[in-house]
Order: C-alpha cells, then structure tokens, then sequence
C-alpha cells in the first residue's frame, strides 16, 4: 500500500446496494427510458444534435455515417459505436419507425432482419422532420448540461414542434421496469393535441375519438379493440396485431397471399418457422410457401394443398405463427426526471406542457434581442439626426475608447450605443439608410408590442402552439396504415366461416371429422343406406351429431373430462373419410373416450351460461347437473366434469334450462322420466345422484335425453334394426331412482336397446350401422304406437352387423329425395336390388 493511503472498512452489503442502485438509476435515467417531452432517450437526441452541430441538414449532401458516430461518440456519448450507430441505423428504417428521422443512404438492412452495412459504407443526413424536432434550439428554449469531460454543452431535451414519444413510440429494458410504447398516426395525434388544448378537461375517450388506435410502420390490422381501450386509459394494454391476408387463386391452385406482416416480425424467421410446424404436421393444408417480396412491397404467398379450405389455413396460422401477434403497451417514460406511467391524455398533457415552455422561452429569448436591437437603433437614430456633432465629436477624439465616452457624455447614450455609432459605416448617413433605420424601429417596436403580448397572455401562446402543430399535421401527416378491426376476438374468425349446418361423426378409434348436412340424401325406411365411412379394419362410425359452423363444442369424455372446440376447428371431411384422430385436436388422455357433446352458442354471453345447465348421466344410472357457467373457461388439458365412481363411465351429457324433464332408458328396455328439478345444481368435481335403479348387474344405461316440451315423442331404437315412436305421455313421470318402466318389446328378434331419442315430425333420422353403412330417414314415416310393443324394421341389418349410432338431423327441404321401394313388413330386399335401386 502507498504511504498515506488509507482504507476505509466498508459493509460489502451497503456498498452494494449503493452501487447498484447507482447504476440502476443511471440506467434507468440516462439510457433506457425515452423523455416523455420529446419522446428520446439520449442516444437518440445525441444523434440528431450532433448531425445538427455537423450541419448535415435535410436539404444538404449525405455524410458519411462513421463520420456522424465520430462526433456523436467523441462529444456526448461516451459508449460504443455500435451504439450509436445501430441507434442511428434504426432512426432509419422505414419498418421500425413510423416517422424516421435519420434519411440513409446505403444499405440499413432489411425486414427480414438483415444487418445493416458497416458504418464506413453507408452514409446519411436527417429528415426535415429531424429539423422540426430541433427547431429554435438556438433559442435558449431549452437547457443544455456540460458532456462528458465538461467541455461542450448538450441539450437535455429537444425542443420539438412534433409529439415524438405519440408518433414514433419507445421501447427499452431499464433495471426493475421496462416501457413499450406503440406508435401512432400523426394526423390524430395532433387532432388529439388540438383537442386537448381547447379542453383540458377533455376524457380519454373523447380523445379516442381522434386518437383511435396505435398506427404500425409495417400496416397490418390491429384485431380487437380492448387492449386498445386499456392501453389509453390505464397506460398498458395488449393490442394484437394480425397481418393482412387475402386469397387468391394462382396457377388453379388456392393461396393465402400476406401483404403486411405485424409490427416487429422478422419475415424471413416468421416464415421458417412456419415451414417447420407445416413438417412437423402442426399445420394442415399448405403445400408450399414462396416470399415474393420485391421493392414495390411485401408478398408472401401460401400455396394450399387441393383439398384446404383457406380460412381454415388462415386461422391456423394466425394461432401458431406470428401472423397474429400482440404488442403489450407499457407507457413509461420520464417526467421530471422521474419514471412514470401515463395514459393517453398525461402524454399530451406533457408534450402540450413543454411547447408552452418552448414557446415562453423561445418568446422571451425574442424579445431580449429586439430589445437590444431596438436599443441601438435608438442611438443610431439620435446619431443620424445630430450627425454633423457626432462626427466633429469622433474627429476631436484622440481613439475609439475617448470617442465614446464623449459620444456618451453629449448624448446620454450608453457604451453599446456609443460603440454603435463609433463602428457606424459611411453609407449609413445616406438619406435612405436613415428611412431604413425609422422603419426599421418602428417595425420593432410593434414587434416587441407583439412578443409581451404573448407572454401576458397564456390563450395566445395556445393558440400559436396550435398555429405550429396545424402546421406540422399539414406538412408530415398522413394516412393510417394500420387498419383497425374493432370487432375482434372470436367473432372474427366466425366471419370468415360460413354459419352453415355440418354433421359431426366420431369412430370408435375416435376419428372426428364434420361434412356438410347437404352430402345426405333421405331415404326411405327400410332401404340399405348409403356408405357413410371408410373405417379402418375392426373401426366403425360410433357418434353422429348435428351442429353448425359457428358453435362451441364441448366434449365429455367417459373418465368425466371436459374439453372445448368451436366446430369450425374440427377439420372437414368428405362422406366417405376416415378423418382426423380426436387426440390430435384434443389433449385426451390415450385410455379415455370421447362419450358426449353438446353445441352450445356464445359462451362469453353471461345470461346465456347463468341459465343453462349441464346434465351428465353414467351407465350406471348416476345422474348430475351442473351449471354451464362452470364450463365456460377451457383450458387446454381439459377440465373435470365429474368424478366417475370405479367400474363406472360417463355415457352422455345435454344441456337444458333448468326446467326440462329427463329420461333415461336402460338395456334390458326400460325407461325412467323425472323433473329436472329432483336433481340439484352441483359443482364440477361431484359424482352425482342415482337417475335410475339398475335390475341387474349386466344392465346399463343405454342412453338420456332431455324434454323440453310436451310436443316431441321418444324413439327408441334396438340393436337388430328395430325401432318404434311412442308419445312421452306413455311415461309417467316419476321420481328419480326408480326402476322405470317397459319403453320397447325386447324379444330375441329385436336384441337389445340400443338408443333413445326426443323427435319431432320435423326431424329426419340418421342410423349407422357397425360396419359403417347408414340411412338417412323422415322421423315422419314412422307411425306413433305403444310404449310397449316391438316396433318395426327401420334398417335391414345383416345377421353379423349391429347398430352403431343413432342422430337425428333437422330436415332439409332442399335436399334431394332418393326413394327406395318400402319393403313389406317381413320381407326381405335382395341386396343386389336395393344396391341397383339406390344407384338408379
């Protein structure tokens, strides 16, 4: 150790918190956070100023950028040149900045996120509106601070004419807090401004009127509107951006063509990352992507696969890439020095703040130097009118100093009047150069009238503040580019898809796909059926349901699971495909089954789920209702619906209003019919009540259905084909947990229960056999009978084959009619025949 140093013992703790804190708020003060008077952080104002002290204006020659970082690095800003220059660079970029301020020349990258050249090659000047945000700099408008090593003055803030943190936005990571701000359309901005300053009083939603949404360099749609909402009133928000998209058809084949990408997407990476979820199978239907973007714009052009429906494309994308994406707006910036939060209407309350600053100083600043000004004139005046003194006076003296004091001394004049006139050229004794000097005079006298005026009146300098801002909305301000689709969310999707009503089958290996209801034709009773399905060896069609496009589907599976889907989302498929694996659309555990389904509509509509209720019902006769409400919020892995007992399954779930009657119907032919009202509301994690008292240990529930009229009959449906329409006023209704009632004959001829359904005359029937062959059928040719006879045949069943699924579906008057001779009673149509008969 040196003699006479000293150490001083120190807690490691408290210099650390010391030290930190210092850097974090140098970090946070001096880098990171942008000013919420002209929208800089330093870097960003060190490089307009020092390209302003360069003279590099907009209407001058480029220079070279290493010659700007140079000064920038070597007079203000003591940090790296990577700094400055990618701070520079990015000032440049027409996709960063909505508003740039820095014209380069050369290569400054791309949106596809290629490095800019190195700062020896490219070379660039500011943009005229740079100037703006400099303007009256030399005003004393603003206060300057020593540099680094004290030997120059920088200002603190510009003193723009243009909202800057409004229009071109920030973002910055500080220590402990960060800000992301949006941009946003100057025209607005400044009607906003404007607005605010005839109102101060004005609410943020009325200066939504003006200001309507952040406005994005790169366009694209900003989709739904309540992230934008917050983002103004609180000061955070997530506003989602998608990208613009349209469909064309390019050489036969179908595309999705991308115009605009969101804000902050590297095109090149979006678009690698979509080939890999396209090979990894994430991504269904697109053969081939193709960037054809060019000088005159972005293109980026999807080829589908023949049989890809492109909204359906489209959506996929918008949920796995970044197609769609979302800017979470983080409004802090520093007030006085200090970090805050704003809203809409405290940023332009800041920037209107520090205008009227500008504007007073700059005022101020005016009037001192024609005041100046307007003092010698007065000398040179009294000089000119006494000229022939003046000069005898000048001549007597001896030097310029004695000169003075004897102008001073004759005249009354102060030493900088005097000095005046001593420096005062011979041409200014013409007669016209004293005309000049008098109007000169008088012209700033009105002047300097004009300047106190303004700054004894706080009304005239908003409205010179307003003069300015009209002038600059005039010059730079432009259109939109980002459009706004205020009815986002799930709605918009649906828009893109036709409402139109779709048959919903699931295999016993749980392949799930919808067709269209149009590909069924009816048939008569009695007839073979069309081929529904290609199955797989051993698979046959098990479910069958009816729903339309824009539904929410929730699925019940046998371990008392709950998942949910729009129908939209389930891929399409023809009559006769297999479809998609229902693991692959949902997280469904390997050993469980989807049992259940039920279509609800909006499941955001707060009274719609407060006044629906689901009712499950296993095969061993448990039943349980549950508010629909509980359902209402997915997760991706599923929710309880139920707590299955041992040796036990879910067999089906309905929604009703709370008012229905249920009925369960068993194996062995018996039904039950109670209220609803006998079984309480329950939580999703319950087991249930008894619904119905089993005979034996081989019997189960084959079936619940919910009646919510008096009007629909029960069809009942065994396994051998044989099938009947009773009226439910055949079912007495009694309380749950009985042992119910006969609903079907079961002889040897018939088999076993099967299906239970509610139908009404307005109804067509589908029946599906195991080995994948159904009928569509008119619920209307079945006659009404007894509850307890046997029925007749509905569908010719081979002796190896059983009954799978029975639906109904609504009819369709538009649908074509295939008739097929209606066979009597037992007799039996050749196979060959009815094959022939169905083809004519």
């Amino acid at each position: 150790m040196a003699e006479g140093d000293k150490i001083i013992p120190i807690n490691i703790e408290d210099e650390m918190k010391s030290a930190y804190i210092d850097y974090s708020m140098s970090v946070i003060v001096s880098r990171a956070l942008p000013d919420v008077r002209d929208g800089m952080k330093p870097v960003h104002r060190r490089v307009l100023f020092g390209m302003h002290e360069l003279g590099i204006r907009a209407t001058g020659a480029h220079k070279k950028s290493a010659r700007i970082v140079g000064e920038v690095l070597g007079k203000y800003h003591p940090h790296g040149d990577t700094s400055v220059y990618d701070a520079m660079v990015r000032m440049a970029q027409e996709w960063s900045l909505r508003y740039l301020l820095v014209d380069g020349q050369g290569n400054f990258g791309s949106v596809d996120g290629d490095s800019p050249a190195a700062m020896r090659y490219t070379e660039a000047r500011m943009q005229k509106i740079s100037e703006e945000m400099l303007a009256d700099i030399d005003k004393e408008t603003v206060d300057h601070q020593l540099n680094f090593d004290d030997t120059l003055k920088e200002p603190t803030v510009l003193p723009t004419r243009v909202p800057g943190l409004l229009i071109n936005g920030a973002s910055g990571i500080a220590v402990g807090m960060a800000t992301n701000m949006p941009p946003h359309n100057l025209t607005e901005v400044v009607n906003g401004t404007i607005a605010y300053i005839e109102n101060n009083d004005i609410e943020i939603d009325e200066l939504m009127q003006h200001i309507k949404a952040p406005d994005f360099p790169t366009g694209g749609i900003i989709y739904g509107y309540e992230g934008v909402r917050e983002a103004f009133h609180t000061g955070r928000g997530r506003v989602v951006m998608r990208a613009k998209a349209s469909f064309e058809e390019v050489n036969g084949r179908e595309c999705i063509v991308v115009s605009e990408i969101p804000y902050q997407v590297n095109k090149a990476d979006m678009i690698k990352k979509t080939a890999d979820l396209v090979n990894d199978k994430k991504i269904e239907g697109i053969s081939n992507i193709r960037d054809e973007s060019d000088r005159k714009g972005m293109r980026i052009v999807y080829i589908l696969k023949r049989d890809a429906i492109p909204n359906i494309v489209l959506n996929m994308l918008f949920k796995y890439t970044a197609l769609q994406s979302s800017f979470s707006v983080n409004n802090i910036a520093l007030v006085n020095g200090r970090p805050q939060l704003l809203n809409l209407k405290e940023l332009i309350h800041y920037f209107v703040e520090h205008r009227h600053e500008v504007v007073v100083r700059r005022t101020e600043y005016l009037l001192r130097k024609a005041e100046e000004r307007a003092h010698i004139l007065e000398g040179l005046i009294i000089a000119s009118d006494n000229i022939d003194e003046v000069i005898r006076l000048i001549r007597a003296s001896s030097n310029a100093d004695e000169a003075r004091e004897r102008l001073m001394e004759s005249f009354k004049l102060t030493e900088i009047q005097a000095k005046a006139i001593v420096e005062m050229r011979l041409r200014q004794l013409t007669g016209l150069e004293q005309d000049k000097l008098r109007s000169e005079y008088d012209e700033l006298m009105k002047t300097i009238g004009d300047y106190k005026e303004i700054l004894a009146s706080k009304e005239r300098r908003m409205q010179i503040i307003k003069e300015e801002l009209e002038e600059i909305r005039d010059k730079y301000g432009d259109e939109r580019r980002s459009t706004i689709e205020y009815a986002g969310g799930d709605v918009s999707i649906t828009d893109l898809i036709a409402d139109e009503q779709v048959v919903l089958t699931i295999s016993h290996a749980g392949y799930i796909k919808r067709t269209s209801l149009s590909e069924y034709k009816t048939q008569n009773r009695g007839g073979v059926g069309q081929k529904a399905s290609a199955t797989r060896n051993e698979d046959f069609l098990e479910h069958l349901f009816v729903g339309t496009n824009h539904q929410y589907m929730l699925f019940f599976t046998q371990k008392g699971k709950c998942f949910w889907m729009r129908v939209f989302e389930i891929p399409e498929g023809t009559r006769t495909s297999k479809g998609r694996a229902i693991q692959n659309l949902i997280n469904i555990e390997p050993d469980d089954k989807v049992k259940a389904f039920i279509c609800t509509q909006d499941l955001k509509d707060e009274a719609y789920i407060n006044s629906h209720y689901v009712i499950m019902a296993t095969k061993k006769g448990q039943v349980k209702k549950t508010p629909l409400e509980q359902y209402s919020r997915p997760r991706t892995n599923g929710i309880n619906a139920i707590t299955i007992r041992e040796d036990d399954e879910l067999l089906e779930a309905k929604l009703t209003t709370g008012n229905s009657q249920v009925m369960l119907a068993v194996k062995s032919g018996k039904a039950i019919r109670f209220e609803e009202e006998k079984t309480r509301p329950m939580g999703r994690n319950a087991s249930g009540v008894r619904g119905i008292t089993l005979g034996n240990e081989k019997d189960e529930v084959v079936g619940m259905i919910a009646v919510d009229d008096g009007d629909s009959e029960i069809l009942v449906v065994s396994e051998n084909g044989y099938g009947k329409r009773s009226s439910i006023e055949d079912y007495r209704i009694t309380n749950r947990g009985g042992k119910g009632v006969k609903t079907i004959n079961i002889t040897e001829k018939t088999g076993k229960l099967v299906a239970i359904k509610n139908v009404t005359d307005d109804d067509d029937l589908m029946i599906i056999n195991k080995s994948g062959i159904a009928i569509r059928m008119a619920v209307a040719d079945l006659r009404v009978m007894g509850r307890a006879t046997q029925g007749v045949r509905l569908i010719k069943v081979r002796e190896d084959d059983a009954i799978a699924a029975v639906a109904k579906a609504m009819k369709d008057d538009d649908d074509d009619v295939e008739i097929l001779e209606e066979p009597n009673d037992g007799t039996t149509l050749d196979n060959n025949e009815t094959q022939t008969e169905n083809n004519e």
